[in-house]
């Protein structure tokens, strides 16, 4: 993809995104030890963060004074295959202290080692600790979002779907950046000669073929596995998805997007124009992301509280 496609404000950050090595077993490795080790960006002031024991793999973010009865469950990107809580600390504690909300940050177990439906128990699993935690959190159990990046927005959108079906409690809302959603992209091989940035083809099918246990876009999949496989979406939380112009995700969010709204499901679809898979995460101090990223607040504080951030926006 030629660099012109790309947004002014993206582009030096874009041409330093490193390669990531995930088709190889040594590659995964290497790259998950170094986000653990050097998980971008450093929690705000005014937040307290601390590990959930009982070897969860969840961090809690509470905005000083206790929040407002309202709270987020946030799950991680990676393409199912790389990936950790550290890497959203400022994400989630800024989230925290904007909206003045409790956001627990889970993670799972990952692919080819641990494939469908590991990732998606344990998102469950977390869920389910959130909502029996309320009462101790302060937190109301009808308040409480689901939302996550790229895979951990896929998984949140299936959490969404399994849970519906279960007949309990729902989320408030699903909260989706750059969802990773339908293993047919994979399989559209003319997509190879794009050559997206941040995140190709060839990563999204070693991605969706590790959590699939075999090749994607296949005639079926698993119930929950895969969000937009979904034929009936009716009934779902409302959902916020935003997604950039030149993400190799743009229309499968779109087409989900669609689906959610002539299904009756309130849907808010945000498409920024030059952005590449994830920037807001890679470049958060540029306006646009800085945008993004609060149109998506202002999204979720109304969802769940009623307000809207503080944070700066922009376009």
């Amino acid at each position: 993809m030629k660099l012109d496609l790309v947004h002014p404000e993206l582009r030096r950050s874009v041409t330093r995104m490193p390669r990531m090595p995930i088709r190889r077993t040594w590659g995964r490795r290497a790259v998950r030890a170094l986000i653990v080790r050097h998980g971008p960006g450093e929690p705000v002031e005014g937040v307290d963060v601390r590990e959930i024991d009982e070897g969860r793999g969840m961090r809690l973010y509470t905005p000083a004074g206790g929040g407002s009865g309202a709270a987020l469950l946030w799950v991680h990107g990676g393409g199912y295959v790389i990936g950790d809580v550290v890497q959203d600390d400022a994400f989630c504690s800024t989230t925290a202290r904007e909206l003045g909300i409790v956001v627990v940050s889970t993670n799972y177990r990952l692919a080819p080692e641990h494939p469908f439906p590991a990732p998606l128990d344990d998102v469950f699993a977390a869920w389910q600790w959130l909502r029996e935690s309320a009462g101790t959190l302060g937190v109301d159990q009808e308040r409480i979002a689901v939302g996550g990046s790229s895979a951990g927005a896929g998984l949140a959108a299936c959490l969404a779907q399994r849970l519906h079906d279960a007949g309990g409690a729902r989320p408030a809302g699903q909260w989706l950046f750059s969802p990773m959603l339908d293993d047919r992209t994979a399989a559209r091989r003319e997509l190879d000669v794009v050559r997206h940035r941040v995140w190709n083809n060839a990563a999204n099918r070693t991605g969706w073929g590790a959590y699939l246990g075999g090749e994607p876009g296949g005639p079926s999949t698993p119930d929950y596995a895969v969000a937009a496989r979904r034929a009936d979406l009716r009934g779902l939380p409302p959902a916020w998805i935003g997604v950039g112009d030149i993400d190799l995700f743009t229309d499968e969010c779109h087409s989900y997007a669609e689906r959610l709204r002539d299904a009756g499901v309130a849907c808010d679809f945000d498409l920024v124009t030059g952005a590449p898979h994830g920037f807001e995460a890679w470049a958060p101090d540029t306006r646009v992301a800085r945008g993004l990223l609060e149109r998506g607040r202002v999204w979720l504080g109304a969802r769940l509280t009623g307000t809207t951030s503080s944070a700066p926006g922009g376009s």
